[in-house]
């Protein structure tokens, strides 16, 4: 729909600066105002036409008809502005646009839970909401709002999952909660998956002070009660008990340790300035071509290193079980996995939300953020992921017996 230009002169006739538009009487509130107005009373026309068409009710000796109008404030984009609502004699009117104790415009509550999501503070919230709109919310309303999300964050955690994910990443990010009068750090459990056509899916979330074989084995047991019978390659970080844990669940999936997590971990043992050269030299071993190349590039890591750091090529000979499935995949799917953009862009975002909460007063309001920022973040989970045309080919291939036709 557009506006005559002749039309918006006239609006715009004595109007000379932003202010006039956009501020707190500006044009801007009093067309909106004016719209909802003349739709609350065509609303009312249309509540009255249609009573009248119908045989009176026993009881009521009078027609319905209008009865003046009640005050209301409305808080939106625009600012607070207030609106007349129309009133019929017997109550029985039930406006649509502004519902009856609806306080808040259509996309307000949005608004609030957007500016949650980016992990900003209720104070900052209410700041920034009197800043643009100049509108003043409680905390209590922005606490209200959001926690209208936990339900329908527990409908999201057990939703049916497809069943089939080519690869699944499990990962974690630590919070601090406060619990029996302290603060505590505690980790979200992370688990995203990767569909049969390339795009990145969450497939829960999960809280714990203390991870054991018995919790990860909930988990798994969990997602395969909501549908999910096979993974071909698990991602994990060396989580205790975990690879076990998968293989006692979906004993046909490949438990390959992530390299980048390997590597991270490798580094914190190491100064400042030999990182550089640590870090080449281990790419080494992860980029070899095989897996006895990658062995022998360990053992002249060890030669290199183990003087300063003995406690890095420990490491890798002892999880080496779990790295060496890596080298039995051909390039295509050993860049699918070792893109962990996946898993880290997604936990890089997740902090930047989480840094500004020194600490959760419940473990819900923890998970209740970062399910919102998970939602924003997926709203761009439209595309594959690297290499993935090349890499479901050689999945066919590969895990002939268990792709889907």
């Amino acid at each position: 729909m557009t506006f005559r230009p002749e039309l918006l002169d006239e609006l715009l006739q004595g109007y000379e600066n932003p202010e006039d538009l956009l501020g707190n009487e500006g044009i801007v509130k009093q067309l909106t105002a004016a719209l909802v107005e003349r739709c609350l009373n065509a609303e009312m026309k249309t509540h009255l036409e249609e009573q009248s068409s119908e045989p009176a009710s026993e009881g009521k000796t009078a027609r319905n008809r209008r009865n003046g109008h009640s005050k209301k404030t409305i808080k939106g984009e625009f600012g607070q502005a207030e609106i007349a609502v129309p009133r019929d004699r017997h109550s029985e009117f039930e406006p649509i646009i502004v519902k009856k104790g609806q306080t808040r415009f259509n996309g307000f509550d949005d608004k609030i839970l957007s500016l949650y999501a980016r992990g900003m503070s209720p104070r900052d919230i209410q700041a920034q909401l009197q800043d643009l709109y100049g509108v003043e919310v409680s905390a209590g309303l922005i606490s209200n709002i959001t926690d209208a999300v936990e339900a329908e964050r527990k409908l999201w955690q057990n939703r049916p999952l497809d069943a089939l994910y080519p690869i699944v990443y499990f990962d974690a990010i630590v919070v601090k909660v406060r619990q029996d009068g302290r603060v505590v750090n505690k980790a979200i459990h992370l688990a995203l998956g990767v569909t049969l056509s390339g795009t990145k899916e969450l497939l829960g979330m999960w809280m714990t002070q203390n991870e054991s074989a018995k919790f990860w084995l909930a988990i798994l047991t969990e997602l395969q009660n909501r549908g999910l019978k096979d993974i071909f390659i698990a991602c994990v970080d060396g989580l205790t008990g975990f690879a076990d844990a998968i293989e006692t669940v979906f004993p046909k999936t490949t438990v390959q340790l992530c390299i980048v997590h390997m590597g991270r971990n490798s580094l914190s043992y190491v100064s400042y300035k030999d990182r550089k050269a640590v870090a080449a030299d281990l790419r080494l071993i992860y980029t070899s071509s095989t897996e006895n190349q990658a062995e022998q590039r360990l053992v002249e890591f060890a030669e290199a290193w183990d003087k300063q750091y003995p406690t890095i090529s420990k490491s890798w000979m002892n999880h080496w079980g779990r790295i060496i499935p890596f080298f039995a995949f051909p390039a295509e799917i050993r860049k699918a996995i070792y893109t962990t953009n996946a898993i880290e862009s997604l936990n890089m975002t997740l902090r930047k939300v989480l840094k500004n909460h020194r600490a959760f007063p419940t473990d819900d309001s923890a998970l209740k953020v970062v399910y919102l920022a998970i939602a924003n973040i997926a709203k761009k989970w439209t595309m594959p992921i690297q290499n993935w045309k090349a890499a479901l080919n050689r999945f066919a291939i590969e895990f002939e017996d268990r792709f889907p036709l």
